[in-house]
């Protein structure tokens, strides 16, 4: 019998088991079919009557193509829930301290600016190249983690982003900072493509939205208090001391990760199928083409292709992407709205820590987000998933019914850019624009959030890694660029104005999930990467 594809988990192998010819009748049992896991196994197959245990019964699995049944105690779906929760915990901790790098630079560029005597655009280049890093680096080690394994990504990217860390922290010359900042972030930025494949990994669709929701708080959470802690540290230190912050929290969260065990389905078989000197999954690689031509033809490649030629990825990458555009973008206008450095706009007076404390309100969006989200899992999509199990009916339900909190946020998103817009007066009270920004912040994490599930369910978890990656790329070039025109913009238009279009802009994008609900079932029937079934 031909065993079934590897990517089945539904289907189980068929493994032949043997048997001593010496029982009663000395007759040899035919080939049998088994799912259990157990190499060797006692059968109570003695004479008629008798209790003695007979001969042991071998059990040989001949090939690893696929999990040996449902209760297969490697599959990660299996896993305990603590070894779970730790499982997500992980790369939650690694995107939260690479996304803590990007804006905890922020409050220090004025004096960036005039230790190296470059202008304050200028001084805005580290961050904007750590954050250009984070949109690259994902479309390599995106790839990489569906070749080698996520636990490879965890283990032996974040290391080295950590010492061009330490590298920028000891910079003598402003070149040099840009280049360990940007190394630093294109490096440490696999995690926040490859955690959503994790948690793929770990998770039943059922289980999955309040997982991948913690998950995806973490890298929310980061741009968030970078400037809350790094404001205080260059106010009372320098901005060094910005980069020792990293490689703090860098170091504590890699101790963390050192006992994570690997999760990604492939892989597990092909350590099985080694250790068991067995037939192990079918290669990805193409017959006649080498591994490493593979990894730079096709791995690498498709990601950018995804993002060029599927109009989910597409959409929904541009969505995500002017979002999270604004939301770095406000690294830039925060300041001139709070700090006032310039004559032409003078609002609110903050010193450089009090200024990094105003991101907090986005923060606090985050985690409103967040039990948003889970709310709306356990109302909706848990609520519908039971009711059709309970009708006898197992299979998952269609990608669209993770669109609801996209649909939601959408709406909240364009409320918090006018609320801020025209409530950033001397005359209104500091704390009034402060409150616009928390509904953005949970409209953007609930956008962001619900693209992360569709993508996943509507691509599986083979190239959800890669349109996750797709969608971090573009994601992050358009949050690297926003700063360095938003103070010429702010300058230029005003508070109210600037933002405004910014405002006009989500309201023009408003209705990517509403239209993706409606007719994302059509769209999918004719991608070249959604699996048929």
């Amino acid at each position: 019998m031909q065993p079934t594809p590897y990517e089945s988990d539904a289907d189980t192998e068929k493994m032949s088991v043997e048997t001593d010819s010496t029982s009663a009748h000395s007759v040899p049992l035919p080939p049998i079919e088994t799912t259990q896991l157990d190499i060797e196994k006692t059968a109570s197959r003695g004479t008629q009557g008798s209790k003695q245990p007979g001969p042991p019964l071998t059990r040989v699995i001949t090939s690893a193509y696929d999990w040996t049944g449902n209760d297969d105690p490697d599959n990660p779906l299996n896993w305990s829930t603590g070894s779970k929760i730790y499982h997500t915990i992980v790369p939650g901790l690694q995107a939260f301290v690479i996304t803590f790098g990007s804006s905890v630079y922020a409050p220090s560029v004025p004096d960036v600016s005039k230790h190296f005597g470059v202008s304050t655009t200028v001084a805005l280049l580290p961050l904007t190249v750590y954050v250009l890093g984070l949109g690259f680096g994902p479309t390599i080690s995106a790839p990489i983690s569906e070749t080698f394994g996520r636990r490879a990504v965890y283990m032996f990217f974040f290391p080295p982003s950590l010492l061009f860390t330490m590298g920028a922290g000891f910079s003598n010359n402003f070149a040099g900072l840009v280049i360990c900042r940007f190394l630093a972030g294109t490096i440490g930025s696999g995690t926040l493509a490859v955690g959503a494949g994790s948690n793929s990994d770990l998770w039943a669709p059922i289980h999955r939205a309040v997982a991948s929701s913690i998950f995806l708080m973490s890298p929310f959470l980061g741009p968030a208090l970078g400037p809350a802690l790094g404001g205080y540290v260059a106010m009372k230190e320098n901005w060094r001391w910005t980069q020792w912050l990293i490689l703090f929290w860098g170091v504590v969260s890699y101790a963390v990760t050192i006992p994570h065990k690997e999760t990604y389905k492939r892989i597990i078989l092909e350590k099985r199928a080694k250790k068991l000197n067995i037939q192990g999954p079918p290669s990805l690689v193409p017959p006649g083409m080498s591994k490493m031509r593979f990894i730079v033809v096709v791995t690498i490649a498709r990601p950018l292709r995804m993002l060029f030629t599927e109009s989910i990825v597409a959409f929904f990458s541009l969505y995500t992407a002017f979002n999270f555009s604004v939301l770095f973008g406000f690294f830039a206008a925060f300041p001139i709205v709070f700090r006032s450095p310039y004559p032409e706009i003078q609002i609110y007076h903050f010193n450089a820590g009090e200024g990094g404390l105003v991101f907090l309100a986005i923060g606090i969006g985050v985690l409103l987000g967040t039990l948003i989200a889970i709310l709306i899992d356990q109302m909706i999509y848990r609520k519908k998933t039971l009711k059709r199990q309970a009708q006898g009916d197992f299979t998952p339900l269609l990608p669209e019914e993770r669109l609801y909190a996209a649909m939601i946020g959408s709406c909240l998103l364009p409320i918090g850019l006018f609320w801020f817009a025209w409530t950033s007066r001397s005359d209104i009270h500091w704390i009034v624009p402060i409150l616009g920004t928390i509904p953005f912040g949970i409209g953007n994490f609930l956008v962001f959030c619900a693209c992360v599930l569709y993508l996943i369910d509507t691509y599986g978890p083979l190239a959800g890694a890669s349109a996750a990656a797709a969608n971090g790329l573009l994601r992050y070039v358009l949050g690297a660029v926003f700063p360095l025109f938003t103070v010429q913009m702010y300058r230029a238009m005003g508070v109210g104005w600037a933002t405004s279009l910014l405002g006009f802009v989500t309201v023009a994008l408003l209705p990517i999930p509403w239209v993706l609900y409606k007719y994302g079932p059509t769209i999918r029937k004719r991608s070249a990467f959604a699996p048929t079934k």
